[in-house]
């Protein structure tokens, strides 16, 4: 068993516990669940903006520790403050050392679009998301049938979310929708973790143009998101980066001054 067909085999024992716990009837009155969700999709195209997604991560199965003690409203606000056009947070506690908290924390802070980063699987996700503040869920369509993953899909524009779907190969792009906002293609293999931004330069001609393309992991130098803009991608997912430095937000803000000061792509 790989280390995704472990989360995976973990998220549908956390999920009974959690609904049990705490049934959609409840999520449905949090405070967060009838706010006006923020677009994405929008955010990755301003022209005042990044394009990047920034991420909060504690930790991760192939790494470990990589910034435990990250207070994620002080980081997510720096992000925003710097110019990222979405905020990713990892709401996996098992594997990534993520909660509920940390993207609430977030949501609290800042007024950009905010990612929940999990292994969605079931509606109930999708339930907590809108819950917790997120504006878009994550589909891995390594991990889901494509009928599975279109109910998924459905259920989150429902509730007013937006939907990342990611692939890691081409075979997977069978499994696209209509409700899907945006293509994120991740260079890490999850089944080994090996990460290789020629992954997303491959894959970029096969995506629909309907869809706006983003390049997700193995980011950390301005110069690759130039050269992935080149190609067309109009969003770039960077975490481990910024989150392993003491500092992420202000490893985050001196990335942007130095792609700042790179020669400018138009799409």
């Amino acid at each position: 068993m790989n280390i995704l067909d472990k989360i995976v085999a973990h998220k549908q024992i956390e999920i009974a516990e959690r609904s049990t716990m705490t049934p959609i009837s409840v999520l449905e009155k949090s405070p967060y669940f009838g706010r006006q969700t923020y677009s994405l999709r929008t955010s990755l195209l301003h022209p005042e903006r990044t394009g990047i997604i920034a991420e909060f991560k504690r930790r991760s199965p192939s790494k470990g520790d990589i910034n435990t003690r990250a207070d994620a409203a002080t980081v997510t606000k720096g992000y925003a403050d710097a110019g990222a056009s979405g905020l990713s947070i990892l709401t996996d506690e098992q594997f990534f050392g993520g909660s509920t908290a940390d993207l609430m924390a977030g949501r609290e802070a800042n007024q950009i679009p905010i990612l929940r980063k999990d292994f969605m699987v079931h509606d109930y996700q999708v339930f907590e998301a809108k819950a917790m503040g997120a504006d878009v869920i994550l589909l891995i369509a390594e991990c889901l049938e494509a009928d599975q993953l279109r109910s998924l899909a459905k259920t989150a524009k429902s509730l007013g979310l937006e939907v990342l779907m990611e692939i890691h190969s081409g075979d997977q792009l069978a499994k696209l929708c209509p409700e899907v906002d945006v293509v994120g293609v991740n260079n890490r293999n999850l089944k080994n973790f090996e990460v290789s931004v020629q992954t997303s330069i491959d894959l970029f001609d096969q995506i629909p143009a309907e869809f706006l393309k983003i390049s997700e992991s193995g980011i950390n130098n301005p110069q690759t998101i130039q050269e992935l803009k080149q190609v067309g991608f109009q969003g770039f997912l960077i975490g481990e980066y910024f989150m392993s430095d003491p500092q992420p937000q202000q490893r985050f803000a001196e990335f942007v001054q130095s792609l700042n000061s790179l020669p400018q792509v138009s799409f």
